[in-house]
């Protein structure tokens, strides 16, 4: 199975059809807008503009259950991503990352380590996957990994469709 087989509706409620990214890298962030992490919209922004051309995107999966850091609706969410940091990416409806209610994108993607050996559970908001164009998970990054950061770039990079 490949991340392309995933239902999951869009922030306003359509369904996102994630099918439309085979033949694209895509990455995966839960995000929130009351983090200390949330000013990493702006980088992932960059990386869409930078990357979406050549075929890539990011797809932003709002989640609130990290201390309740994304508490708004589809439309405050869609706002304030606009407004404050200009995000064009795709976002997703709000979805549990973890535990019994986890979303079958989130059941596809935390079997995968981190450079550190780390799988399983989410551990905070903006945690990173990278999904290459055949839909299979090439590469995941802590939270704290800055867009910017040389490691998550080249692994981006190496993804991009040929």
């Amino acid at each position: 199975m490949s991340i392309h087989d995933v239902e999951i509706d869009a922030l306003q409620g359509d369904p996102a059809n994630l099918a439309q990214y085979r033949g694209k890298a895509v990455l995966v962030v839960n995000v929130a807008s009351k983090c200390g992490l949330t000013p990493q919209y702006a980088g992932l922004e960059k990386l869409q503009e930078q990357y979406g051309p050549r075929g890539f995107t990011v797809l932003g999966v709002p989640c609130n259950q990290f201390m309740g850091q994304e508490p708004g609706t589809a439309d405050e969410i869609a706002t304030f991503c606009s407004a404050t940091y200009g995000v064009t990416f795709p976002l997703t409806q709000k979805t549990d990352v973890n535990g019994p209610g986890r979303h079958a994108l989130y059941a596809e993607l935390v079997g995968t380590a981190d450079a550190e050996g780390h799988s399983g559970d989410i551990r905070w908001n903006f945690e990173k996957f990278l999904v290459d164009p055949q839909g299979r998970v090439v590469a995941r990054f802590s939270p704290q990994t800055e867009p910017d950061a040389q490691e998550l770039t080249a692994a981006v990079e190496a993804a991009l469709p040929a």
